[in-house]
């Protein structure tokens, strides 16, 4: 008797944590340069269910969610951690003349902050927000604005900044040796490192995405209007990959008369737009996004 309770124990057990698993919806932290505030929407119906207001003059490239639901933003005076509660975790603040659109989570769960200046800086903060690594480079690009936004950091520890004035991607070490320039193309806001040892760089105003080998600096798999089914590409933002090969766009539209195009795109393997957020008078677009589940 004993024994059967404990296997009915076992399997109920199994059943609520299978069931809490399952529940879990995937929610999206979104921000975008010009809009206020910065939000998390749940995917399934584009609600907003937290909102959190900019000071005057910020504006947000760059924001994730940590494990504990914390969420990491940049506002381009500082990068900061806060709460649901609206309550300031940890803050780093840019210097005079710097901006800052970079502010992520690396694997180890530290934080990486890109700061745009003369010279520009990556720092890097551990868990307890205690500076761990600080390099220096420079952009040749004067105009701070147009420097960069989103920076990576690929598994093997180099920096990949996606210089928009040179339209290039700037390969770095972890001690600031400079690795040389990517020739893109075209306007460069996101990159992201793949699997494959790609990358995949967001064309911003030029409204497109491209893979890049960067070995042989050669240009692959170009997507572009033309390519989409189903959607129109605008200002080319951040762009999420999925495990299952989908991509998720931040498809701004702070260059675009239009303003009525969906603000987020989702495309399959074969460019086939398979899940859209339309657009939404309380938000006014979307330049970063982050996908996460609770």
């Amino acid at each position: 008797m004993m024994l059967r309770i404990k296997k009915l124990l076992f399997l109920l057990t199994v059943s609520v944590c299978f069931c809490l698993s399952a529940c879990k919806k995937e929610k999206l932290a979104i921000a975008g340069s010009g809009w206020d505030s910065i939000a998390i929407i749940n995917k399934k119906n584009g609600k907003i269910e937290w909102k959190h207001t900019l000071d005057p003059g910020d504006e947000c490239n760059d924001i994730e969610v940590t494990p504990e639901g914390n969420i990491l933003f940049a506002y381009s005076k500082g990068a900061k951690l806060i709460d649901r509660n609206h309550e300031t975790i940890w803050e780093y603040k840019a210097g005079e003349n710097e901006e800052i659109h970079t502010a992520s989570l690396l694997q180890d769960g530290s934080i990486m902050v890109g700061v745009c200046g003369e010279p520009a800086r990556i720092v890097e903060f551990d868990r307890n927000g205690n500076q761990t690594n600080e390099i220096t480079f420079r952009t040749l690009i004067f105009d701070i604005h147009y420097q960069f936004r989103q920076i990576a950091k690929t598994n093997d520890g180099v920096y990949l900044v996606p210089l928009i004035g040179k339209r290039s991607v700037l390969r770095l070490t972890t001690d600031g040796q400079n690795m040389g320039l990517v020739y893109v193309g075209y306007d460069v806001f996101s990159v992201k490192p793949l699997e494959n040892n790609h990358l995949l760089v967001s064309g911003g105003s030029s409204s497109l995405f491209v893979e890049i080998d960067p070995e042989i600096k050669r240009r692959e798999n170009k997507i572009e209007t033309s390519e989409i089914r189903g959607g129109v590409l605008r200002y080319v933002a951040e762009i999420v990959l999925y495990e299952n090969g989908n991509k998720l766009i931040a498809n701004s539209n702070m260059n675009s008369y239009d303003k009525s195009q969906p603000l987020l795109l989702e495309i399959d393997k074969d460019n086939n737009v398979v899940w859209s957020l339309p657009y939404n008078k309380e938000i006014k677009n979307i330049t970063a996004v982050y996908s996460f589940f609770e």
